[in-house]
């Protein structure tokens, strides 16, 4: 995929988003990288996530474990892994985790935007702006599951 513009990029982020088909990462990232970076005042606030599938060793692995989203209600308040139990409450999922997080303002592939820092294991999600009440997010970091191969997601709220 060819440099997007920022139009373009919203309109392919919400064809594969709906259609939930498997891309190339390289196509992630052209999207990723025609959209807006955020403060951490654009990301407060209750998300449900998804998954923007690309062949990675995560897909689909989140819904094995009742993924429903993300609790960003401030700098030093984030539940990184909200999951939804059997009898339908939502809970910070600690254990998958690893523990809390905290959002940064961290420079991701020459951009500064706001992230999410993982408290127990060495994974930051980034986030970029698809509209006010949807956030594109790439996560990284140094373990297996991600320093080769990022996992593409969203929120919305």
């Amino acid at each position: 995929m060819s440099e997007l513009t920022q139009q373009q990029a919203v309109a392919e982020f919400r064809r594969l988003a709906e259609s939930q088909e498997i891309s190339a990462p390289a196509d992630l990232d052209a999207i990723w990288a025609a959209l807006a970076p955020v403060a951490i005042d654009d990301v407060i606030g209750d998300w449900r996530g998804g998954e923007l599938p690309s062949g990675h060793a995560l897909d689909g692995q989140l819904k094995t474990v009742g993924w429903y989203g993300k609790w960003l209600r401030g700098r030093y308040d984030v539940a990184p892994m909200v999951c939804r139990a059997e009898d339908g409450e939502l809970y910070s999922n600690l254990e998958i985790g690893k523990g809390p997080a905290s959002l940064w303002m961290v420079e991701f592939r020459g951009e500064l935007t706001a992230s999410m820092v993982y408290d127990g294991q060495p994974v930051i999600d980034h986030f970029k702006r698809v509209d006010d009440d949807t956030l594109m997010g790439v996560m990284n970091g140094s373990t297996s599951l991600v320093r080769d191969k990022h996992f593409y997601f969203f929120l919305t709220r």
